[in-house]
């Protein structure tokens, strides 16, 4: 009878610090919403507001945030919490758990999560980009899918066709990692960023058929 009692103490116990925890969890995900939601009307709103936010944190402008710098730039942008909430708030958007913040994992952390029928579009559109099939798309990739003759420093002779691809490239390729090739998950960032620009579904959807003629 008495370790019957010992065990259901036991697992009354471990249910209040599962409740508990779960509580803290909300309470971090429901302040990172709000911090995505003043980024996301900073501005011209979208990816651009986040940037906006990061950049107003981010003091030495080195592309990371500190906690030091985190806490403050929390502050600055209307967001008040306690400094347990803050680093709990920080950890959660430290994926990598360097101790910083980089602007990658800022956007990934506040950006809007997308829904299946805007994923599976930018699925398709990837396809048609990546010719070759291997996953990764290079200037290779863009001949035949995209015409550099219609680029104005095409036109006016300023410059080539391989400078037009690599130019057009810089759109989907990664800040942080700029190699000239861009990934399936670097091109999904892209249009996460417009995505968050656009409210409606179907507009979205047919933006991106009409944009890559799918």
């Amino acid at each position: 009878m008495f370790q019957k009692k010992v065990e259901i103490g036991l697992v009354l116990l471990l249910l209040i610090q599962f409740t508990l925890c779960q509580k803290t969890l909300m309470s971090e995900a429901e302040l990172i919403e709000k911090l995505r939601q003043l980024g996301l009307t900073r501005g011209s709103g979208g990816i651009k507001g986040l940037g906006r936010t990061f950049r107003i944190m981010d003091d030495d402008d080195n592309r990371k945030l500190d906690f030091p710098e985190f806490r403050k730039g929390l502050h600055d942008t209307g967001v008040e919490v306690s400094p347990e909430e803050a680093q709990g708030m920080f950890a959660a958007i430290d994926k990598d758990g360097s101790g910083a913040i980089d602007f990658d994992e800022f956007l990934t952390s506040l950006r809007p999560s997308m829904g299946q029928s805007r994923k599976d579009i930018i699925d398709k559109a990837f396809k048609k980009f990546d010719k070759t099939g291997d996953g990764v798309v290079t200037v290779e990739d863009l001949r035949g899918v995209y015409n550099p003759r219609e680029h104005k420093k095409y036109q006016d002779g300023s410059w080539t066709e391989q400078q037009v691809f690599e130019e057009y490239l810089k759109k989907f390729d990664s800040p942080n990692d700029p190699d000239g090739q861009i990934t399936h998950e670097e091109f999904v960032t892209h249009y996460e960023g417009v995505s968050s620009n656009i409210a409606d579904d179907a507009y979205f959807i047919q933006m991106i058929r009409n944009a890559w003629k799918i």
